[in-house]
């Protein structure tokens, strides 16, 4: 899958809100602002239940790679997640 088709996918999942559990959240993590060198995916599978996580990184932007992005959507399409969140911008490690 190419990276714009990965991103518009994501895209679509995340303005969808709040729609009941599975919930996967994505959030990036980096040494700057500007690059995300660090995704974490965490998994709800329902209220009160344990969160799963996974992390990939990289060391180029993982916003901008392919492989990442097209693993992301592929993990949100066999999770069966009804809700995706993302936490805005890219935090600080």
């Amino acid at each position: 899958m190419n990276l714009d088709k990965a991103k518009k996918r994501l895209s679509k999942q995340l303005t969808k809100g709040f729609e009941g559990y599975p919930v996967l959240s994505l959030a990036y993590f980096g040494d700057t602002a500007d690059k995300a060198t660090e995704v974490l995916l965490t998994f709800v599978l329902e209220e009160g239940a344990a969160a799963m996580e996974q992390k990939f990184s990289s060391t180029e932007d993982v916003r901008q790679d392919e492989t990442i992005q097209s693993v992301l959507v592929k993990i949100i399409e066999r999770s069966n997640a009804k809700t995706v969140t993302e936490t805005p911008g890219v935090s600080i490690k």
